[in-house]
């Protein structure tokens, strides 16, 4: 059996009240389409086709970094016809005339179409039959209701807006997802009408022909609701952020992970977490990253595309952002640690002090105020409060050094390209724009004048 997945990701999504295409709203750190495409690109093999519309290029533009931009395929939908008419334009790319060919249909708006569901789904679908994803619902207003006849079998979809009063309560509802043969797809799209109350060439209009010419048609039932909620609004998109973030909640509780509040936890990414993990509330994850065992992270913490080692502890109000954190070690709070910084095992970075593309050794600290940029220090390191790293002479970037043992006094400022050898001993409030030789002092002041009887200057 081969397989071809088509997307449909046409529409403006007027009700968002954005210029933005639908597709392209973010949920969990990713667009709609971006885990939809994920979800597509788990079944394995199988090309993918996206229909685009409205933002066509927008949307190209977004996926064009993808890691699976390789594998998508575009089709136009100039105009909006209805999901018949937009599966057509995806026809020309897939071959109609292999007998074992299915065409996957999914939905860039319903981004929780969950993958595991997928390949139930396909492993009970055939070249020969028209597999149907379906919801039991108690709620299933607006949507399409699956018509079965007298022996069970679907005989039908309709669309509430042509639906009986008595098709009205059915509690079955149509999905839209579908595993169809596409040597019959081809067929049954040529012969798709559009009289109906939106005037629209409607895909599920097809079940009916299969019905007709004696195909089998199966239907897989979910009772999860969220899995293929498709999104129409802000409001519903805020909903499906929520039941995203608490299903990666219950995922990190099953994994052993202690969350002080699985409400106030947001994933906007991949998370790894090891064991004995502790997570307090408002921390936010994005994009890839890893923890080690007996992590513990603050409250209202940010963290991105960054590996913490085992026994780290994270204060609350920290922002990492592209770095490795040594095992032992200790950040925060309120400290921000920029991309490029690598602190080695032990090291103590405290509250208000910023780093960017630093290595840090192992077992030093800057425990308070101060800026280290463009920087490698070597172990047991002690950097005062006030100290500030100058690397940038306003063109270019320099680099500071130092060596081991160094303890550079508050208040202090290096003077980039400099290096501190071992030993060497920076006195406090030091201007310092020239290398130390180690087991030295380093006094980079003016000297100090008093004038007496200096008066205040008064307001005016």
């Amino acid at each position: 059996m081969n397989l071809d997945i088509v997307i449909l990701a046409a529409g403006k999504g007027t009700r968002m009240n954005s210029t933005i295409p639908k597709v392209l709203h973010r949920l969990g750190g990713d667009s709609m389409l971006g885990h939809v495409v994920e979800a597509a690109t788990n079944l394995g093999s199988g090309k993918i086709h996206i229909v685009v519309g409205y933002g066509a290029d927008q949307i190209k533009v977004e996926f064009s970094a993808s890691k699976h931009n390789g594998n998508l395929h575009w089709a136009t939908q100039e105009q909006q016809l209805g999901t018949g008419h937009a599966v057509m334009q995806a026809m020309p790319g897939i071959d109609t005339e292999d007998k074992e060919n299915l065409i996957l249909v999914l939905y860039g708006d319903v981004p929780l179409t969950n993958s595991a569901t997928l390949k139930k789904l396909l492993k009970q679908s055939n070249p020969n039959t028209l597999s149907i994803l379906t919801l039991i619902t108690e709620k299933p207003t607006g949507l399409g209701r699956i018509v079965r006849d007298d022996t069970g079998a679907i005989s039908a979809i309709v669309e509430e807006k042509d639906a009986s009063e008595e098709q009205k309560e059915i509690k079955e509802i149509n999905t839209g997802i579908m595993a169809i043969p596409a040597v019959k797809l081809s067929k049954w799209l040529d012969s798709l009408g559009n009289t109906n109350a939106q005037g629209e060439y409607y895909l599920t209009d097809i079940v009916a022909m299969a019905a007709e010419e004696g195909c089998a048609i199966s239907a897989m039932a979910v009772t999860e609701e969220s899995e293929v909620q498709g999104v129409n609004d802000k409001a519903q998109l805020a909903r499906l952020e929520r039941q995203f973030q608490m299903n990666n909640a219950d995922e990190l509780l099953k994994a052993g992970v202690l969350l002080r509040d699985p409400a106030r936890i947001d994933i906007r990414g991949d998370l790894a977490a090891g064991s004995d993990v502790e997570i307090d509330i408002n921390v936010i994850f994005e994009g890839k990253v890893k923890l080690g065992q007996g992590v513990r992270i603050g409250a209202n913490v940010i963290i991105k595309d960054s590996s913490i080692a085992d026994n780290v502890q994270i204060l609350p109000g920290t922002n990492i952002d592209g770095a490795e954190i040594g095992e032992g070690s200790s950040v925060g709070p309120y400290a921000r640690i920029r991309p490029g910084t690598i602190l080695k095992e032990n090291t103590k970075i405290g509250n208000f002090v910023e780093t960017k593309n630093a290595v840090i050794g192992r077992g030093s600290k800057a425990s308070h105020l101060a800026y280290i940029g463009d920087a490698e220090l070597g172990e047991n390191v002690n950097i005062g409060a006030g100290t500030i790293f100058c690397n940038y002479d306003g063109v270019n970037k320099h680099k500071t050094i130092i060596g081991n043992n160094v303890f550079v006094g508050s208040n202090s400022v290096l003077v980039a390209p400099v290096t501190l050898a071992d030993n060497t001993f920076v006195a406090a409030g030091s201007s310092i724009n020239s290398d130390v030789p180690s087991d030295s002092l380093a006094v980079g002041r003016a000297k100090q004048r008093n004038i007496p009887g200096w008066k205040r200057p008064s307001k005016k």
